[in-house]
């Protein structure tokens, strides 16, 4: 037993490490990194040309907003100056002046009007 007690461990028996095999540096396809380089660069240029043409779009809407607001600010000039001289023309003493001295015409004298019927 005695020696059973000062017995060492003996270490397990290791192995001889495998040199891993080299392998093959594998090549990637040129053609696939190409194509898929002239498929981005394809997408972004169509999203490119898709910012351009809304921005022309919204410029031209711009423009013809623009055209069509003064357009309204001129009519508004315009009915303002009318509605002016439908004022001067509809005034009771003009009218008034131009019956009698055109047309001879006088205004009616309320003692004749029999208004009750």
């Amino acid at each position: 037993m005695a020696r059973a007690a000062t017995a060492r461990a003996l270490p397990a028996p290791t192995r001889p490490r495998a040199r891993p095999k080299p392998r093959a540096k594998a090549k990637p396809a040129p053609r696939r990194r190409v194509a898929g380089g002239v498929v981005w660069i394809g997408l972004v240029a169509a999203l490119l040309a898709g910012v351009v043409a809304l921005n022309v779009a919204v410029l031209r809407l711009n423009i013809r907003l623009d055209q069509t607001q003064g357009e309204r600010n001129q009519l508004r000039a315009d009915n303002a100056q009318l509605n002016t001289e439908i004022a001067a023309k509809a005034a009771s003493g003009r009218i008034l002046g131009l019956a009698s001295g055109r047309l001879g015409l006088r205004p009616a004298n309320p003692d004749y009007l029999d208004l009750r019927k």
